[in-house]
């Protein structure tokens, strides 16, 4: 859905939901002036279409014992499609990877990388890196302090 398609009612909604996805849509409805049944279809819709890709909880790393986020600059040997999609695939199903973007500049992906601990963000370059033989260079930057974590995306309208 572009985002022409998408209305002031529709940007408000949007607003709403990735602030908090349990939001009810009664309540929604009466912020922004719907009824909670056309909330509710325009939420379908916005879902139907991809706009809302997945809904998700939001838990805090070290409530769970990952203490230690990384952010990760690779850069590949070669920028053949093959070892690109070849190296996507890998980290896509890495459970330690939490984001992933492929980029301009002197490295050709950016990696967030949750572990316990050092140890496992070892293993983790190990398997990542080391075990791969398209992966010239890679450099690491320890998180000290998470300041600000999101995944909400600025809207025109709410």
């Amino acid at each position: 859905m572009p985002d022409a398609d998408l209305d002031p009612l529709d940007q408000a909604i949007l607003s709403r939901l990735q602030v908090d996805s349990r939001t009810i849509a009664e309540s929604i409805g009466a912020q922004v002036g719907l009824s909670a049944a056309a909330v509710q279809r325009r939420i379908k819709r916005l879902r139907e279409t991809g706009v809302i890709v997945k809904e998700v909880a939001v838990v805090d790393p070290k409530a769970v014992g990952a203490d230690m986020t990384f952010v990760v600059s690779v850069e590949m040997e070669r920028e053949r499609i093959e070892v690109l999609e070849a190296f996507r695939k890998q980290v896509r199903t890495d459970p330690a990877v939490q984001q992933c973007y492929y980029v301009t500049g002197s490295a050709d992906f950016v990696l967030v990388v949750v572990c316990r601990n050092m140890t496992e963000f070892e293993a983790f370059t190990r398997r990542t890196f080391f075990d791969n033989g398209e992966v010239r260079h890679f450099t690491t930057s320890v998180v000290m302090d998470r300041v600000k974590v999101g995944l909400t995306v600025p809207l025109n309208g709410g």
